[in-house]
């Protein structure tokens, strides 16, 4: 158990959420255009957080309720882990931004996505990371925290960009195609994120890098697909009836 002193408490959050700050600085330049607000930018980030609080003891909980081994070597723990994760990142940006009225454009939902799943991988580095700084082991908080910063935050990120792309690409779509995309795109969300953990699980981290290289190509997607996403409509649509403007809500 580490020692939890303020300076590994420090440390830890800086090595958690520096990173997270920086792939969020990134992605926000996709929006530059017409920028979300800041507070909802930062809500978004903290629920992110909140979610990752919620996951462990929820994760605890489902498994011993639904007698899954708390062990990772168990597919069906990786599955309900996943299926934690990804639905509470869901719900939580769901009733944070997708309600709102700033949502009024594609290119939010990817920008919203992003940016739970950064402020999730943001305290879930951090909680990581606690371990080998109390034990001292400094070239274990270095490694660790590359795999983190590389590995686990893209993998985040890829997850719930398959949402975000999903709600952008259907965005004037009408409510029950919307609904259906996003189950859907929730369980790609929750597969993929199963698949890679229990593949580096199962390959005891022999095919790790070849795993990162193919996050590295969803990230590219995802880059290509912001850029169509951006071209699909202005922020406001010209309805039918006398030129009124129409907006169109979140699912």
């Amino acid at each position: 158990m580490a020692d939890l002193t303020p300076s590994i408490i420090f440390f830890a959050i800086l090595g958690g959420v520096l990173p997270a700050l920086f792939w969020l600085w990134f992605w926000l330049k996709e929006d530059r255009l017409h920028p979300e607000p800041r507070g909802l930018i930062v809500l978004a980030f903290l629920a992110g957080m909140l979610a990752t609080a919620t996951a462990y003891p929820l994760e605890k909980y489902l498994g011993d309720v639904l007698a899954v081994s708390n062990n990772l070597d168990s597919f069906r723990f990786l599955f309900v882990v996943s299926v934690v994760e990804e639905s509470l990142k869901y719900f939580a940006i769901y009733f944070v931004a997708l309600r709102s009225r700033f949502f009024d454009e594609p290119i939010d939902a990817v920008v919203y996505f992003v940016t739970i799943a950064l402020g999730f991988a943001a305290l879930e580095n951090t909680l990581y990371l606690i371990s080998p700084l109390g034990s001292g082991d400094a070239f274990g908080t270095i490694m660790l925290g590359n795999f983190r910063f590389i590995g686990a935050t893209l993998l985040h990120v890829a997850a719930s960009s398959i949402l975000g792309v999903t709600l952008a690409m259907t965005f004037f779509a009408s409510r029950t195609k919307r609904i259906g995309a996003t189950i859907l795109a929730l369980a790609g969300a929750i597969g993929l994120h199963t698949l890679f953990n229990f593949t580096i699980i199962a390959t005891e981290g022999r095919l790790m890098y070849l795993l990162f290289v193919l996050l590295w190509f969803s990230i590219l997607a995802l880059l290509l697909a912001c850029e169509k996403i951006k071209r699909l409509a202005p922020r406001e649509r010209q309805g039918q009836d006398g030129g009124n403007v129409v907006r169109l809500p979140a699912i």
